[in-house]
């Protein structure tokens, strides 16, 4: 014989439901709040400095006018060389961690390094970089310093999400594969990494932004005070949009007379931000799309 709930006991669960669902509503719309105010001053502050000059003319009179041309290339040209080299070593070693490697005491250390190395500071990276790539292997400070620094930086973001990416797909695809009598190694090219790249997708815009947008590790590897030259070799100084906004709001000698300028380049690096990870959203969501499970 069931025993009848009280009805005092279900208003209770219904009420703490409805507790649960407001908080979690209330933080979603915090942040979406915290988001939007922030784009919305940057733009209030920075849109008066945009124009055709300032973003095609290389700054002048001791940076309190002209344009920000440079640190734009230079940060282009930085998140490139970065995610050229972080992308193609995230994905083999996810490949490995995911796929070959017996799992055991060992993985389990090295993906546990790979976590704690994804919280280290950006200036750790930076001092690292410095030592290696500049003195060490005497690149100077230049675009490869910079973009091998960035790229090490990203690297623990891109492992972690190709390799949850990898383990996404389900089993079954490979083993039908495998039946059929493909290589494992086939298996992995023609039908995991097809279906698990929108995930793969996902870590490279998270390792994009980072990557633009830090300025420890450039700042001892790559980036310059101030040059009107646009670079012409991986060996060359170069500004970059972080760093230009350092140097204008705590070094320069003419702090006040430059803040819509600081307010601008902000602006810019936001939007170039955004710009690629729209971009890269666009082409996983094309991918998504054409998933068939």
């Amino acid at each position: 014989m069931q025993t009848a709930i009280p009805q005092t006991s279900v208003r209770w669960r219904y009420l703490k439901q409805s507790l649960f669902f407001a908080v979690v509503r209330l933080s979603a719309a915090l942040i979406a709040l915290a988001l939007g105010g922030l784009i919305v001053y940057i733009v209030l502050h920075g849109w008066e400095a945009i124009s055709w000059e300032f973003l095609t003319e290389p700054p002048r009179d001791s940076m309190t006018k002209g344009g920000i041309m440079p640190a734009i290339v230079g940060t282009f040209y930085l998140t490139l060389g970065a995610i050229s080299v972080a992308l193609p070593l995230g994905i083999v070693s996810a490949i490995y961690l995911s796929e070959y490697a017996k799992q055991g005491p060992l993985v389990r250390i090295i993906r546990i390094g790979v976590n704690c190395l994804a919280g280290v500071p950006s200036i750790v990276f930076g001092l690292f970089g410095l030592g290696l790539f500049v003195v060490f292997l005497q690149f100077g400070s230049c675009i490869l310093s910079g973009a091998l620094t960035l790229g090490f930086l990203i690297l623990p973001t891109i492992i972690g999400a190709s390799e949850e990416a990898l383990k996404a797909v389900p089993a079954t695809f490979r083993e039908a594969s495998l039946a059929l009598g493909v290589s494992k190694w086939q298996t992995i090219y023609r039908i995991v990494l097809p279906n698990a790249l929108p995930g793969i997708l996902t870590g490279s815009i998270l390792g994009i932004g980072r990557a633009a947008g830090e300025t420890a590790p450039i700042m001892f590897t790559a980036a310059a005070f101030y040059t009107a030259k646009l670079p012409t070799s991986v060996f060359d100084e170069v500004m970059a949009l972080p760093f230009h906004i350092y140097v204008l709001a705590t070094a320069g000698t003419h702090i006040e007379e430059t803040r819509a300028i600081q307010y601008g380049t902000v602006l810019v690096l936001v939007a170039l931000v955004l710009g690629v990870d729209l971009i890269a959203i666009l082409i996983r969501s094309y991918i998504r799309k054409r998933k068939r499970w």
